[in-house]
């Protein structure tokens, strides 16, 4: 095996012909770069690959970089883990294993572990991460890494969610897909960014699309009126009102940094009470 790590990426801003060049080309110099400590290479770029995170990867816009745990496992069977100290189920990866892998990650870029125990990614986070100059992750695999490793090097932990993968290799690429798309020229459209969830600290409002009845229901009058301003302030209150409903943590931390008419939240919350009583009836 090799103990050099795999480059993603280009050289150069030009059309990629085949898809094996995203998984073959030396890493683009001065591209937002994702470093990958990982036992599954071959899992990336896996849906990175694809649409505009992977158009964005052919044209150089940012670089992968995966290394290959195993290539600096211990032994005859390159071994990266072993039992738990102190006792218990599952097995542990080693801390000279994986200070091993590290070694060969660009020392000038944070180094997050991907751990249902850690800080959860946040919108403001990836938007971060995206101005700086990439991310070493560490994909975990059986009951974690040693302790030791992550204390000694002043690694983070960041989570994804309250649940369990059996491997960090989809979160890892969950951070990068929230990251990448926030780097200039990634998306064809930056206005799409102001729109989205979590852009001002709020869900998204509804979307529709022709045709204007399906089924027995009709886009929002409002919304096919072409009063721009009706539509605008109709989305920042569909906005609100989402929030509060759904995300009440989302919600009180927005009103704690906006200037809001106490009356509007009482209005709000008539709204969403609106809101759930029709989508009961509907089921009804």
């Amino acid at each position: 095996m090799s103990d050099a790590p795999k480059s993603h990426g280009r050289l150069s801003i030009r059309a990629s012909l085949t898809p094996s060049d995203l998984m073959e080309e030396p890493q683009v110099k001065g591209a937002w770069t994702a470093n990958i400590v990982t036992l599954f290479p071959e899992a990336f770029p896996g849906t990175l690959g694809l649409s505009l995170t992977g158009k964005a990867l052919a044209e150089g816009l940012w670089s992968l970089r995966t290394i290959a745990l195993r290539d600096h496992g211990l032994g005859k069977h390159r071994n990266v883990d072993d039992t738990p100290a102190g006792g218990g189920a599952g097995l542990v990866i080693r801390a000279d294993v994986m200070a091993a892998a590290l070694d060969q990650a660009d020392p000038r870029l944070p180094v997050l572990y991907l751990s249902p125990r850690g800080r959860p990614l946040t919108q403001a986070r990836a938007r971060a991460l995206a101005e700086g100059p990439g991310v070493t992750l560490i994909c975990g695999r059986f009951e974690g890494v040693d302790q030791r490793v992550l204390d000694a090097r002043g690694i983070e932990e960041i989570s994804i969610g309250d649940y369990v993968l059996t491997g960090g290799e989809l979160a890892a690429q969950v951070l990068i897909d929230a990251t990448v798309r926030l780097i200039p020229r990634v998306l064809g459209n930056q206005a799409s960014l102001a729109e989205e969830s979590f852009s001002e600290g709020l869900l998204e409002h509804p979307q529709y699309t022709r045709p204007a009845e399906w089924e027995g229901r009709k886009i929002p009058d409002v919304v096919m009126s072409g009063n721009h301003a009706a539509i605008a302030a109709w989305r920042r209150e569909q906005a609100e009102s989402l929030t509060k409903e759904r995300r009440p943590d989302l919600w009180r931390a927005y009103c704690e940094t906006s200037v809001m008419d106490p009356t509007k939240d009482r209005q709000l919350s008539g709204a969403s009470d609106q809101s759930r009583d029709h989508r009961e009836h509907e089921k009804d």
